[in-house]
């Protein structure tokens, strides 16, 4: 009974092998990763002409506001900058003497903070679809809450 069972095994072993050398290789294809994006920030002197941006109906205008003047569905061309611009209202930022801060998210990366009200631009970005999300932290750290205002998400697209 031992011979049947090992002469079964080694039938089956044997017959699993095969001559081919790649008869147990995955197939691989090399796929070049996504185009790196390193967003450059241009600081501005002068001051451009600000988009009408709406304050939220829910907000209350005499507390601590935050005013994003950048239109939402932008396009930009590949080479373009997009300009960051906004308005604190009611509220001084820490540079400024005061307890606020703004912090600032693109694409859902890293967290940057503002502590002054200067307009900049962001350069280098890649073709596609991007977005900006600012909000105005309040002294204790978290976003500071007046309605459904002091968070704004801008969403634009750029193009060849």
């Amino acid at each position: 009974m031992r011979r049947i069972i090992l002469i079964g095994i080694s039938s089956l072993l044997l017959s699993a092998c095969s001559n081919n050398d790649n008869s147990h290789t995955t197939a691989t294809t090399n796929v070049a990763p996504p185009p790196h994006q390193v967003l450059t920030v241009i600081h501005k002197r002068e001051t451009a002409p600000r988009s009408s941006a709406s304050v939220d109906p829910s907000a209350d205008k005499k507390r601590p506001l935050l005013i994003f003047h950048l239109d939402d569905g932008k396009t930009f061309r590949l080479g373009d900058v997009v300009p960051v611009e906004f308005s604190v209202l009611n509220a001084k930022l820490k540079g400024e003497g005061g307890e606020f801060r703004v912090r600032y998210i693109t694409d859902d990366d890293e967290m940057l903070w503002l502590d002054t009200t200067e307009s900049f631009s962001l350069a280098g970005w890649t073709p596609g679809k991007h977005k900006i999300r600012i909000e105005l932290i309040g002294p204790d750290g978290w976003p500071y809450k007046n309605g459904n205002a002091n968070i704004a998400t801008r969403e634009f697209t750029f193009t060849n």
